[in-house]
Formats: C-alpha cells, structure tokens, sequence
C-alpha cells in the first residue's frame, strides 16, 4: 500500500491537471486552507476534475432521457435534440440541476420578476 502510494505522489509531480493550479490554490486560500506542496494541489484539482467530470456525464444522462420521453410525448414541447440546433444535444440547467442533485448539491432558479431592474 505505502509503495503504491509513493507511485501515485511521484505521478502527481508529472501530471498537469485540466483545472490550472492557481485557480485551486486561490479557493484552496479562499476556504482557509494552505497547501505547501504542489502535490496537494494537484491531487484537489484531479479530484475536482473528476467531480466535474462526473457530473457533466450525469447531466448528459438526464438530457438523453429527457430527449427519450419527450420524443415519446411530442406535445410537451420539444426535445434535447432540438431541430433549430442542428439535431445536438442541448443541456439545459435543469439537466445540470437534476445531475448535482445527485450529488447532494441544491442549486435553486433565481426568482425573475418582471418589473425589477435586474429583469431589464
């Protein structure tokens, strides 16, 4: 196990994440935390990566099933394949939303009211 683990550290010296490091270092000090070795950082900016990367697959899956059942009722007003689109897949936020929920995050639709000034 320890062997392993030396394997993984010395992988991370090598690896550049897809999430700059920087950007993790500033949120890494933005929540108090300090990291002094660059592994740490990458080893929070792969996991963030793969969390991301999890959640984007999810929000397809829920686009594809929504796409499925809407196809199946087409009075409900469209699909995930939108004709005006080109035939693409289109992720909405209620895609996103349904998939982060999954994952134990809430994100709730800003209120819009018509007559406020940020409405326009």
């Amino acid at each position: 196990d320890d062997a392993m683990l030396v394997d993984f550290l010395a992988t991370l010296d090598d690896y550049i994440p897809a999430i700059p490091e920087e950007l993790v270092e500033y949120y890494l000090a933005a929540g108090g935390f300090q990291a002094h070795d660059s592994r740490l950082t990458r080893l929070v900016a792969v996991a963030t990566q793969k969390f991301v990367s999890e959640v984007a697959s999810d929000a397809l899956q829920h686009s594809k099933v929504r796409s499925k059942s809407a196809a199946a009722a087409p009075s409900s007003g469209g699909s995930a394949k939108d004709p005006k689109h080109g035939g693409r897949i289109v992720l909405t936020s209620d895609d996103l939303a349904a998939a982060l929920r999954e994952f134990g995050v809430n994100v709730k639709r800003q209120e819009y009211y018509a007559d406020s000034a940020v409405a326009g």
